[in-house]
């Protein structure tokens, strides 16, 4: 074929030019390497995976094209290119402001400089705290009123909790259970815990895209599984419907919690966790101050 001997012909004239690698040749392809891995496991659990394979038979297309000298095929391709990047960016910015978000949680500064932004002291909670919100889940879940509480971790959540009215007040049962009472004032939307203290209430929070949840959850369960994407807060769902309590938690939901298995859930993520941050701290503090 005519366009094979043209390749052929091509192949033979390119130079080959020899060079010796060194160590910085070495680590810059492993970076590489490591950064197209990263975004290919990225791409494969996102919409981009179904883009990708597109936009493989559409190179496939343009190959096949240039070997047959479709030129008005390549001048539209060569025209097109610049719009297409764009277009690209714009169809997948929720998937590369998710990975943005994932990339900034792994918190690589914090572990390799030697220091570390100290947590504010208001952000701690107790176990008194943590007992109140179960008395009114399960209060409110007996008599199927809808509630949706978040629960601030390292996260901040105040672009969230401006959205909504201002509380400042100690945690009680009595008062989550006023705040979500029907026909009130402040029940519909979500309320922000910080501590041992209610910040803010009526919040507006962003809905999950999550494919895979039920159809049948409402708009409290997704909204309490988006927070949760894009933070590490702890979510707490009463379903208005159906009484059941539910905790949503690095994209996770977990349904039909009774009083029990609610407070060790949440002992084991704002209590320990908490605990072993404090235990780190100290022993960094140690370690400068033998040094």
């Amino acid at each position: 074929m005519e366009w094979l001997n043209k390749l052929t012909e091509y192949l033979k004239g390119v130079e080959i030019y020899k060079t010796t690698m060194n160590v910085g040749d070495i680590l810059e392809i492993l970076i590489i390497a490591f950064l197209l891995y990263y975004i290919m496991v990225w791409m494969k659990s996102t919409r981009a995976w179904l883009l990708l394979k597109g936009l493989l038979l559409i190179g496939i297309f343009l190959i096949l094209a240039y070997a047959f000298e479709m030129t008005t095929i390549m001048w539209m391709a060569e025209n097109v290119l610049g719009f297409a990047v764009t277009a690209l960016i714009i169809v997948l910015q929720p998937e590369l402001r998710n990975a943005l978000e994932e990339l900034g949680k792994k918190n690589v500064i914090s572990n390799v400089l030697p220091f570390e932004p100290k947590k504010n002291t208001e952000g701690t909670i107790t176990e008194h705290t943590i007992n109140e919100i179960v008395r009114a889940c399960t209060m409110m879940a007996k008599v199927r009123t809808g509630a949706l509480i978040v629960i601030e971790r390292a996260e901040s959540l105040r672009v969230y909790e401006r959205t909504g009215i201002n509380i400042d007040g100690l945690v009680t049962s009595q008062l989550l259970i006023n705040i979500f009472e029907h026909n009130t004032p402040l029940h519909d939307g979500a309320v922000i815990i910080r501590g041992d203290r209610i910040v803010s209430a009526t919040c507006y929070l962003p809905r999950s895209d999550n494919q895979n949840l039920s159809k049948e959850l409402g708009t409290r369960h997704r909204a309490g599984v988006g927070v949760s994407e894009v933070t590490d807060s702890l979510t707490i769902i009463v379903s208005e419907e159906t009484g059941k309590i539910s905790v949503a938690y690095e994209g996770a939901l977990e349904s039909n919690l009774n009083a029990e298995l609610l407070k060790a859930r949440m002992k084991k993520i704002l209590i320990k966790e908490e605990e072993s941050g404090k235990m780190k701290r100290k022993w960094k503090g140690r370690s400068k101050v033998e040094k």
